[in-house]
């Protein structure tokens, strides 16, 4: 089966991961840029790179029937808006949490997998992802997959194993009703929760093809459901509330 590419990003590498063991370790170099920025990740070339060393990403396109197809323009854009934004906003409610919950947060992870959890929507279909109206229950089934294409396209690279997760678990939750599905052992941590609340909230505050940009106080309001349903911890909820209602510049 051809890769596609619909618009090239960039260069960039891929490096030995330490943390899953795999067969199917690859790297190769990267401008100075590149090399110190999750940006290396999500480039022309360490998408193929990384397709080409992981034969998981071909077999969970192949279960959902989908074509592989590297949508760079579609990554491109989610880079400059959606997934600067949640970087930004998990930057936020970090940045407002109590002392005794911040010392619980692992600021990197948070911040390079909010800039890296939806890599997987490169190989999503552009008619799914941009539809402009609700999926039906085979298109849903796709799109559920891109956390965990996400997880695989990284798998193998250098990043550390609980940024990884992170990526593969960012629509999962405490009740365990997201996805992808785990056991009944998996705890929602702290700091998959910020992330999750970064994500949710930039998602709803932005014009999307099915829907108009929520405002702050309504995006909150349907928020606040995650913690009502014991989801999302109420000082994390406080923490989004603060940044998102008295925005200021952050750095992390």
């Amino acid at each position: 089966m051809g890769i596609k590419v619909v618009q090239p990003l960039g260069v960039g590498g891929i490096n030995l991961n330490t943390g899953y063991n795999s067969p199917y370790r690859v790297g190769f170099g990267a401008d100075t840029f590149q090399s110190t920025s999750v940006n290396r990740y999500m480039t022309e070339d360490a998408i193929r790179l990384a397709i080409n060393s992981n034969p998981k990403i071909k077999d969970i396109l192949k279960e959902i029937n989908t074509p592989l197809k590297i949508d760079m323009q579609e990554l491109e854009k989610l880079s400059a808006t959606h997934l600067k934004q949640t970087q930004d906003i998990a930057a936020g409610i970090i940045k407002n949490l109590p002392k005794g919950l911040k010392e619980r947060v692992n600021i990197k992870s948070v911040k390079d997998a909010a800039m890296l959890h939806d890599i997987g929507k490169v190989l999503i279909p552009k008619e799914i992802l941009n539809k402009n109206g609700a999926l039906d229950d085979v298109e849903r089934n796709i799109m559920h997959r891109h956390s965990e294409l996400g997880f695989e396209l990284l798998k193998n690279t250098d990043i550390d194993t609980r940024t990884l997760d992170l990526v593969k678990y960012h629509h999962q939750n405490s009740s365990h009703t997201g996805y992808p599905k785990v056991k009944n052992d998996f705890l929602a941590d702290i700091n998959l929760q910020i992330l999750s609340a970064a994500d949710k909230f930039s998602a709803l505050t932005e014009k999307r093809a099915y829907k108009p940009a929520y405002d702050t106080k309504k995006a909150l309001a349907i928020i606040y459901k995650d913690v009502q349903d014991g989801n999302l911890h109420p000082f994390v909820f406080k923490a989004l509330r603060d940044y998102a209602l008295t925005p200021v510049g952050l750095s992390i």
